[in-house]
C-alpha cells in the first residue's frame, strides 16, 4: 500500500494545527487499522524532508536530527514514529519517503498539480507570470548563500520513478528484524530561491520581475540531501533538472483548466 494523502501547506497548518493533526495523524492511524485488519503487509509512506534539522552546511541524511519547525512538519514525524512503533509489534512493515521539494509534471502531461493557487516558490512563480507581478521572495535573512530559503528541487516523474524501485525492492530493503526505515528523495543539491527564479527566467518566455517580503508562518532555511542511501536501497537517481522541473510545470499550468476542468 502507498499512503500518499496528506494535508501539505506549511502556513496554513500553523493557522489550523487541529485539522492538519486530524487530517495527517488521526486519519492515518484510522489507516493503519484498516491495513491491519485486511491483512496488508507493507506500506510505503509519503513523508518528508521538512522533518529535518539542517546541519551549517545546509545537508542532512537520514540519521540527521530532527526537528520539525511546523505543524505540517511535526504531523510527518509523529506518523513516522508513530508507524514504527506499530511495525515494532504488528504484522506491518513501513517505507518512509522523505520528499524534498517536488517540481514538475508527469512530462507527457497527463496529470500534474491539482491545486489551482500552490503556495510554494514556484507555484508562486507561474502566478507572477500569468499576472504580470512581481514575485515575492519570502525571507532574505536566512544562513544561505544569498540569504532566500533554500531546497532541493526533485521532479515528480524523478519521485515516481523512486517509488516504482521501493516497491520492487521493499522485501529486499525490510528484511529480517528491520520492520521500518527511511529513504531521502531529493537530487542532491541545493537551489536558493533567487536560483530558482534566475532558472525561472531562463525558461519562460517572458521575465518575472521580484520584490522581498517578510518571511512566512513557519518557513525554515532549508536543507538538501545526502543521497547514499536511495542509491544503495533504490538503485535510484534523479535524472530531471530543476529547469525541466519549471518547463514542465508552465506547461502543465497552461494546460490544466482544459485538463482539470471546474477543480
Amino acid at each position: 500500500m502507498v499512503h500518499c494523502a496528506a494535508l501539505i501547506v506549511v502556513p496554513d497548518s500553523v493557522a489550523d494545527p487541529v485539522g492538519y493533526y486530524d487530517a495527517n495523524v488521526v486519519a492515518s492511524l484510522r489507516f493503519v487499522r484498516h491495513l491491519l485488519r485486511n491483512g496488508c503487509r507493507r506500506m510505503v509512506f509519503s513523508s518528508s524532508a521538512a522533518i529535518y534539522a539542517a546541519a551549517d552546511d545546509l545537508t542532512v541524511d537520514e540519521d540527521s536530527p530532527l526537528a520539525p519547525q511546523s505543524p505540517y512538519a511535526r504531523t510527518k514525524a509523529v506518523c513516522e514514529e508513530m508507524f514504527t512503533d506499530i511495525a515494532a509489534t504488528q504484522p506491518l512493515r513501513v517505507l518512509s519517503l522523505r520528499y524534498f521539494n517536488p517540481v514538475g509534471a508527469d512530462p507527457k502531461m497527463r496529470t500534474g498539480l491539482q491545486l489551482p493557487r500552490p503556495t510554494h516558490a514556484l507555484g508562486k512563480m507561474i502566478e507572477a507570470y500569468e499576472q504580470g507581478v512581481p514575485f515575492l521572495i519570502t525571507g532574505d535573512d536566512y544562513p544561505t548563500p544569498d540569504g532566500t530559503g533554500i531546497r532541493d528541487y526533485v521532479h515528480v516523474w524523478d519521485l515516481a520513478t523512486a517509488h516504482v524501485s521501493a516497491i520492487d525492492r521493499f522485501d529486499a530493503i525490510l528484511t529480517g528484524d528491520v520492520t521500518s526505515t527511511a529513504i531521502n528523495l531529493g537530487t542532491g543539491s541545493g537551489t536558493t530561491v533567487r536560483q530558482l527564479l534566475d532558472a525561472f527566467n531562463r525558461v519562460a518566455d517572458a521575465p518575472i520581475a521580484s520584490r522581498t517580503a517578510p518571511r512566512r508562518p513557519g518557513d525554515v532555511a532549508g536543507a538538501w540531501t545526502r543521497t547514499d542511501r536511495a542509491h544503495r536501497l533504490l538503485g535510484w537517481w534523479s535524472s530531471f533538472t530543476v529547469e525541466d522541473g519549471i518547463r514542465d510545470s508552465l506547461h502543465w499550468a497552461a494546460l490544466r483548466p482544459s485538463r482539470l476542468p471546474g477543480s
